[in-house]
């Protein structure tokens, strides 16, 4: 019951166009792409759109705009074509129609005129016995004068798939091996009464058709896995499907209070780490140890590196619990390796409308080329450049009024006249010259360099916290810095 030893690998990552992209559906994108990228294989994307009322094409569009911004690449799917086209589902409902009506004709499905208050009942009676409270097979072996009297009554059919009375075992490539008797597995629908193909029939066939060799997803979707597995015995002995994949189901992502991470929760959102200036290679990086390691001792490495290592075997079923925090921290290694070219391009949205606060023709290319290397070893995500540099470009600078009260203690502005002189006479071509200048104007005042550098920061940065400060002072000119030590003494005396 898998693929044949030795065949291609051939896996599909196959999204509903709902709503925005979430990190649990890029996890398994990720597993996925590296799983078939580490075996020379194949990888489909095909999109499931089947639920008229939920999917969009705003929807399909962001998916495969995230998609591109992860840099995953497609062997098989939309705006690549393939042999299997089309790749999206809503395509494809006369091929569903066909299948279903092989599976009527050869008695693996039947029609089940069932009421949704007859299921009720009879599910609530089995409950309150003790018993398995699925499909009962009521319909299972209607006479033809049955089926006509319930046609009489206007009643329409769902097709149901009828389920082998017997015990399914399979082997999980996370999970290992695992056995669902009967009683559990109950007929299932497959067909709407309205004649709407349902997932249940959509995304097997669609896996024996195009000759889908692993089956890499969410451990939600463990307990249809028997199903599908009679179900693809059906379609083998129809001549649909040449084999039946291996299944590998990836442990849950957990987020706040060790609850499963919801595509509703915030932190979820694939847009929220665009937006806050992620790299995908660090997103990519912290997604792969939801569940994978490259090694004991390595947190930090690149999609090649994961490519040339990932092996689904490696995945660990147990939870994995969603830090923010630990993401972040990737995240920064993450920008720390780039090169300072990469880097300063890649924070250009940032340093433009609307993010930017400052006059565009302030903006200058030769103060952040300089102050550029020094922001990149301080970020965690890009967009933080923004109020890094902001004292670069604005007239004067964003003073946080409790940076100021907590820098600006009693003999404050006496420190900053001091430092003002030490710093007009310094030589502005070196951060250490200006270094020594604070420090010999916290010395005059009986202060440690960080004690005295704390009000001339405020002064010039408007922060107490932010990039390396005798850096910046180089890089925004004597003429400024000093400026801005008088106006923050003008405002001290004030």
């Amino acid at each position: 019951m898998a693929s044949a030893p030795g065949s291609p690998v051939r896996v599909r990552f196959c999204p509903s166009p709902t709503g925005n992209p979430h990190v649990g559906l890029v996890r398994t994108a990720l597993f996925n792409w590296a799983f078939a990228k580490h075996h020379q294989g194949t990888l489909v994307f095909r999109i499931e759109d089947t639920d008229a009322a939920r999917d969009s094409e705003e929807s399909y569009t962001q998916l495969l705009d995230a998609m591109r911004w992860l840099g995953f690449d497609w062997d098989e799917g939309p705006e690549v074509g393939g042999p299997h086209a089309p790749y999206r589902q809503s395509q494809r409902m006369d091929l569903y129609k066909d299948v279903a009506r092989k599976l009527l004709d050869a008695g693996h499905a039947y029609r089940c005129y069932c009421s949704q208050d007859e299921l009720d009942t009879r599910r609530e009676a089995a409950r309150a016995a003790g018993k398995p409270s699925g499909y009962d097979g009521h319909c299972r072996e209607l006479s033809d004068a049955q089926a006509e009297e319930y046609k009489a009554q206007g009643r329409e059919p769902i097709v149901r798939f009828r389920m082998p009375d017997e015990t399914i075992t399979f082997t999980d490539l996370v999970r290992g091996e695992l056995t669902f008797t009967p009683e559990n597995v109950p007929d299932y629908g497959i067909v709407r009464a309205n004649g709407a193909p349902l997932y249940t029939l959509v995304n097997p066939v669609d896996d024996a058709l195009m000759e889908i060799t692993h089956v890499l997803r969410g451990e939600d979707l463990l307990s249809s896995t028997p199903r599908q597995i009679a179900l693809y015995k059906a379609l083998t002995e129809l001549g649909i499907a040449k084999e039946i994949p291996s299944f590998g189901h990836l442990p849950y992502v957990m987020g706040e209070g060790n609850k499963k991470l919801s595509k509703r929760d915030p932190q979820s959102s694939l847009n929220l780490y665009r937006e806050r200036g992620f790299l995908p290679e660090g997103l990519l990086n912290y997604l792969s140890l939801l569940g994978w390691s490259l090694s004991a001792d390595q947190d930090v490495f690149s999609v090649d590196e994961m490519i040339a290592a990932f092996e689904i075997s490696d995945v660990n079923p147990n939870p994995a619990r969603f830090d923010l925090k630990k993401c972040e921290a990737i995240n920064s290694d993450h920008i720390r390796l780039l090169d300072v070219k990469d880097f300063t391009e890649r924070c250009a949205p940032w340093l433009r409308a609307p993010f930017a606060p400052w006059d565009p023709e302030a903006f200058d290319e030769a103060k952040w080329q300089a102050i550029a290397p020094h922001a990149q070893t301080r970020l965690k995500v890009l967009s933080e450049i923004t109020d890094n540099v902001d004292f670069l470009f604005l007239p004067e600078p964003a003073v946080d009024e409790a940076s100021w009260t907590k820098a600006m203690k009693e003999g404050s502005d006496a420190l900053l006249r001091t430092a003002r002189e030490k710093l007009e006479a310094a030589d502005w071509t070196s951060a250490e010259s200006l270094k020594e200048a604070v420090l010999a104007a916290g010395e005059a005042h009986g202060l440690k360099l960080g004690k005295a550098q704390a009000p001339v920061r405020v002064a010039v940065t408007g922060r107490t916290v932010g990039l390396p400060l005798f850096e910046s002072l180089e890089v925004l000119g004597k003429e400024q810095t000093l400026a801005r030590i008088d106006a923050a003494l003008a405002k001290l005396a004030a």
